[in-house]
This record gives structure tokens, C-alpha cells and sequence, in this order.
């Protein structure tokens, strides 16, 4: 299918206040297909503008497009992905980067620049992020700009919470899409890590993966804090497949040659099941739709192993053998922070300390 994708963002003050917008149509019909609008806190043109491509690549991905046509009124941003201009500024490379990563799931991509009055569409859109919220969000205690990185803007604050324990955890065996509920340690586990993380000041939300053992333990913070769980498919745990409820001896005994190259290649899928691969696309998909409606704030993801060495592992812009050395624990809290222009700030991993 082919569609064409308009993007655009803006700033109120260049830095100030920001937000982007992106539409998808048909490239046949001009039937709008998708919108898409986010406010990313204090940001200056260009990295609203590069938002606007990121989400509207990320729309015609989700729809299943396989040629893009991207029309922008940002020279700049035509220029760079076109790699007519070399991209100079510290703040525009990862944005670029993380926008050629999301292009190249595509079979063809093309830029072109239009005037702005073709592009009222994404600007309006961009303009009613922005309208939505019209002044700079509110700094959360703890969450500073690491002015040394050259990071711009208000960060996304993200705290990442493993859920408690459960029969198969207390085994060692393969727990991926099975829905397991908390053992009674598993729940004092959660009690524990919701009395530590309610005295955090500014959460705006809990977001937790679907199933119940991460939706019982982020219950736990969330009823503390007066607010409702909020549930995203994107932060489920890997399925795997034919390995489910296996231990590791049992599945390599299962499989040998698949299972030893499932540990060293993030493409290789289990039998039946999803590659790490596939996790990080889906990871990245979440986190993108999560700041995009949260964007500047506070917030608790309550989650699983595998997506949270992911969001980890984005954060700190690694390779992917970063989730084979990386072990977290069961409520194991970790911290990271995504900025509007594309830098991220890792500030905690796996502390348990509220079990000791």
C-alpha cells in the first residue's frame, strides 16, 4: 500500500512550548487514513518537526504501508533524510536516526518539501497539540535537565517497575504471554515497591502491560495514588511461543539448534513465538504513543523483563547484546528519561532496595 505521510511541528518561542502533528493518506484517494498530534514539552522547531516525521512513520508502519511519500515545509528535515545535508547539530542526530530506523521497515521512502499552505493539514494538528497545552509542563522533583548531554527540553520521566513474583518465576521458567497472577509474595512485593514509589512527587499516571501480574502490582501503586490503572498492549511480555512455562534446560533440550541461536541473535523467534526484534519495534511503537500523551511528566510503567531491558536499552542507544548482560529483579526499579530532541538520560537500574 502506498500513502503519503504530511508532517509538521512547531514551537512557541523556539524553544518554548511545542508539539507536532503528521497525517497519513492514500495515496490514490487522499483519504486520510490516520492523525496523529503530541505536545513534547519546551522544544525548539526542528525537534518538533523531526517528532512529526517519527509519528507519522510510525502511523503508516501500524497501517501497514509499504511505500511512503513524505511531504514537509521543513527544507531542513527533507534535506537531512534525503542525506543532501549533513546533520551538524548534536540535538537533530538521534532524531534522525531513530526516524531512518522507523523508514527503513519500509520497501520505499521519498521526501519532498511543499510550501506550508500544503501543509495546513499537520499544522493544524501540530497547533492543537500545542493549544492543548500552552505553557511549559511543570518540572517534577528530581527530573532535571542534564545540561552537560546538550539535551534540550522537558524530559519524560519514566519509572520502570518488574512485577512481583509468580509461580513461574519462583521455577525459572519461560513466563511470556501466559496470564500468571502474584504468589502472596509476589503481592507483598508489590506492596512494598507501591510504598516506596507513592512518596515520589508528580506521577501522572500508572501504564502497566495487560496482564494480570503486572496489572495486580501496578494496582498496588496506583490505589495509593488515587489513580486508575492505564493499560498499553505494546508494554506485554515476549511470547514464546512453544517455550512457554519451559525452563531453560527443558527448551534447549526441546529445540538445541533453534534456542542456541535464539541466545545470540535478537532476530531469531522462538517456535511459535516473537523475536526480540520484534519486541524493540513494539517497544519503541509504545513508548513513542506513551510520551506523545504524556509527554514532560512523571510516570510508572509496570511492565516485564524483556520490555523493560528494551526501554533500557533505547535510553542508552546499545547494541542489542545489552539484553543478554542485563538482569533485573522481580519489583526491581529502574528510571530513565526521553527529551523531546532525541537524547535520553538513564538515572536508576534494577534497585530493590525497598525489599531489603
Amino acid at each position: 500500500m502506498k500513502v503519503i505521510v504530511e508532517a509538521d511541528g512547531g514551537s512557541r518561542g523556539n524553544p518554548g512550548p511545542a508539539g507536532y502533528g503528521a497525517v497519513v493518506k492514500d495515496a490514490r484517494t487522499g483519504e486520510t487514513l490516520a492523525e496523529r498530534r503530541g505536545f513534547i514539552g519546551v522544544a525548539t522547531n526542528n525537534v518538533a518537526e523531526y517528532q512529526g516525521l517519527i509519528a507519522g512513520l510510525r502511523a503508516a508502519e501500524e497501517l501497514g504501508a509499504d511505500t511512503i511519500d513524505v511531504r514537509m515545509d521543513s527544507k531542513l528535515v527533507v534535506e537531512q533524510m534525503s542525506g543532501r545535508w549533513k546533520i551538524k547539530h548534536p540535538s537533530m542526530q538521534p532524531l534522525a536516526k531513530e526516524a531512518r530506523e522507523v523508514a527503513e521497515a519500509f520497501g520505499k521512502v521519498t521526501y519532498e518539501w511543499i510550501p506550508r499552505e500544503r501543509n495546513k493539514h499537520a499544522d493544524r494538528l501540530a497547533n492543537e497539540a500545542m493549544d492543548g497545552e500552552n505553557k511549559p509542563q511543570k518540572k517534577a522533583e528530581g527530573a532535571k535537565q542534564p545540561h552537560w548531554s546538550g539535551a534540550v527540553g522537558e524530559p519524560t520521566r519514566i519509572i520502570l517497575l518488574r512485577h512481583g513474583q509468580t509461580k513461574l518465576s519462583v521455577d525459572r521458567r519461560y513466563s511470556g504471554r501466559g496470564d500468571h497472577p502474584l504468589t502472596e509474595l509476589g503481592l507483598e512485593q508489590a506492596e512494598k515497591a507501591a510504598a516506596r514509589l507513592s512518596k515520589v512527587d508528580g506521577i501522572a499516571a500508572v501504564i502497566s502491560s495487560p496482564l494480570q501480574r503486572a496489572h495486580q502490582t501496578a494496582r498496588k501503586l496506583a490505589d495509593k495514588l488515587g489513580l486508575e490503572v492505564v493499560t498499553h498492549q505494546g508494554l506485554i511480555e515476549t511470547d514464546f511461543g512453544t517455550w512457554e512455562g519451559l525452563t531453560f534446560a527443558e527448551a534447549a533440550e526441546q529445540d538445541p539448534e533453534v534456542h542456541g541461536r535464539w541466545l545470540g541473535d535478537t532476530s531469531v523467534k522462538p517456535p511459535d513465538g516473537e523475536s526480540f526484534d520484534e519486541v524493540h519495534a513494539r517497544v519503541r511503537r509504545a513508548r513513542t504513543d506513551i510520551i506523545a500523551k504524556y509527554g514532560g511528566k512523571t510516570l510508572v510503567l509496570v511492565s516485564h523483563v524483556t520490555p523493560i531491558k528494551t526501554m533500557l536499552r533505547q535510553a542508552l542507544d546499545v547494541g542489542p547484546q545489552f539484553l543478554f548482560r542485563m538482569h533485573l529483579d522481580l519489583t526491581g526499579v529502574s528510571i530513565a528519561e526521553f527529551y523531546p530532541d532525541g537524547h535520553a538520560s538513564v538515572k536508576l537500574v534494577n534497585d530493590t532496595s525497598h525489599l531489603s
